[in-house]
């Protein structure tokens, strides 16, 4: 009769599980966390939630409408920066593709940029290009980067090996493979990225305009400042619905990148 298994351990677990258990209660002991007024928090949103939405201010629409356009092209401007730097670079940092001191320097630089926030790297470039939306569009962009560029070599490493290796065999060189083998079979996983960032961008662009980067989240700041909440939930109400058109056109897009046509259309292309 063989002997049954030796049971596994489950110290390292263990231990993890109260070293995990120790930082939630050192983060909860340094917060000063105030626990009445957490208590008082459901009372207090629906006061200022009334506030907002009993009676939306909508004299204000119109110029709404154009700071939200503005906060969109932010938004769109910054996805292209972004898209146009990244793909190169993180084709150039994936394995096989550039050399390991290049693959090294540019993982680490998009470690680096992943680390700054984009408010972080508004601030910096409003000392450069001023209040404009234009820094906004500039620091998302940048900020996209360490991730954009982090999901395109990732996505380049995790194809199948079969095309490459076939160009390879053919006389094809690096430039070869990217060009037949790499790049048609990463394109619509990276352009479905792209809209995704675009995505990002929209929820980011209001946060910068925060910070006087403009759009619809300046006018949010400036009259959640003055205390005319009528006007912010009207705001709120427009940042809402912008969001999510913009999500379902961009969904939409990324499924049909991925999925491709559907049937019923390929029956009406025959």
């Amino acid at each position: 009769m063989s002997a049954l298994p030796t049971r596994p351990s489950k110290t390292a677990t263990t231990l993890w599980s109260v070293i995990v258990g120790l930082v939630i209660l050192a983060c909860l002991a340094f917060l000063d966390v105030d626990w009445r007024g957490l208590l008082d928090l459901p009372r207090s949103t629906w006061e200022y939630g009334v506030l907002m939405f009993a009676d939306p201010t909508w004299d204000k629409l119109p110029r709404a409408l154009f700071e939200t356009w503005r906060s969109i092209s932010m938004a769109w401007l910054g996805a292209i920066l972004c898209v146009a730097a990244s793909i190169p670079l993180g084709m150039l940092a994936a394995h096989g593709v550039g050399p390991l001191w290049l693959r090294t320097i540019l993982r680490g630089i998009f470690a680096v940029i992943r680390a700054v926030p984009e408010v972080i790297i508004a601030l910096i470039l409003l000392t450069v290009t001023g209040l404009t939306p234009f820094t906004g569009a500039l620091a998302l962009g940048i900020a996209g980067i360490g991730t954009q560029g982090k999901w395109v070599y990732e996505t380049i490493e995790s194809l199948n090996d079969d095309a490459s290796e076939a160009i390879a065999a053919a006389g094809g060189g690096k430039a070869a493979i990217l060009r037949w083998a790499l790049w048609p079979a990463a394109m619509p996983t990276l352009m479905s990225f792209a809209l995704y960032r675009f995505e990002l961008n929209i929820r980011m662009s209001a946060v910068l305009g925060l910070v006087g980067a403009g759009g619809i989240g300046s006018m949010l700041s400036n009259y959640t400042n003055y205390r005319e909440w009528g006007t912010v939930g009207m705001l709120l109400i427009v940042v809402i619905a912008a969001t999510m058109v913009v999500d379902a056109i961009s969904g939409a897009i990324r499924r049909r990148i991925m999925e491709g046509a559907t049937s019923r259309g390929l029956v009406r292309s025959r």
